[in-house]
């Protein structure tokens, strides 16, 4: 299944400031790029986003180097590992997006049980591998397995931009194309 951009929504799950210091640190610098270029593309072809926060109060607040990009965005506030089980998260999901695309962390927590949610209540789910982490690489790779198996699509960044995209000849590719030669 293609990415389509008129059926898209974006979710960033957790990119939280307290939970961000206990993973790999050079996997954070990482994922910080690639959810500022995920979150430009979006902002540019008005596919909504929405971003969650796991407890606030004790695991902080969205890391503070995303937030600017996120002014279009859809904050939910949860204690829920899966968004699903969140009502104002459920409120809102758009009927007329079916495609939901995950980010963020821990793999084989939160996105994990929203994926599995998000699957039952008959959404297309796609992962994006490159921007979702766990503390430890072994849950990760479990995640991304159980997440395929139950029929989840595994992607990355740029095939989700340029599936969005659709083609070179437009204003938006010529703005995001230098940064995507600098995500990696």
């Amino acid at each position: 299944m293609i990415a389509l951009k008129e059926k898209s929504q974006l979710a960033l799950i957790d990119i939280q400031e307290k939970l961000s210091v206990a993973m790999p640190k050079e996997v954070i610098n990482k994922i910080v790029k690639r959810c500022e270029l995920l979150i430009t593309v979006a902002n540019e072809l008005n596919i909504p986003q929405i971003c969650t926060e796991q407890y606030p109060k004790g695991l902080g607040h969205t890391l503070s180097k995303i937030t600017p990009f996120l002014s279009e965005a859809n904050f939910v506030e949860k204690t829920v590992f899966a968004c699903t089980d969140e009502p104002i998260f459920l409120r809102y999901l758009i009927k007329t997006r079916p495609q939901i695309f995950l980010t963020g962390m821990e793999a084989h927590i939160c996105i994990l049980q929203t994926a599995l949610g998000l699957l039952k209540a008959g959404k297309d789910v796609f992962i994006i591998e490159d921007v979702v982490v766990s503390r430890n690489i072994s849950n990760k790779q479990n995640a991304i397995n159980r997440l395929r198996d139950a029929g989840c699509i595994i992607t990355n960044t740029e095939s989700v931009i340029f599936e969005w995209l659709k083609t070179s000849d437009n204003d938006i590719f010529k703005k995001v194309a230098p940064l995507i030669k600098d995500i990696d």
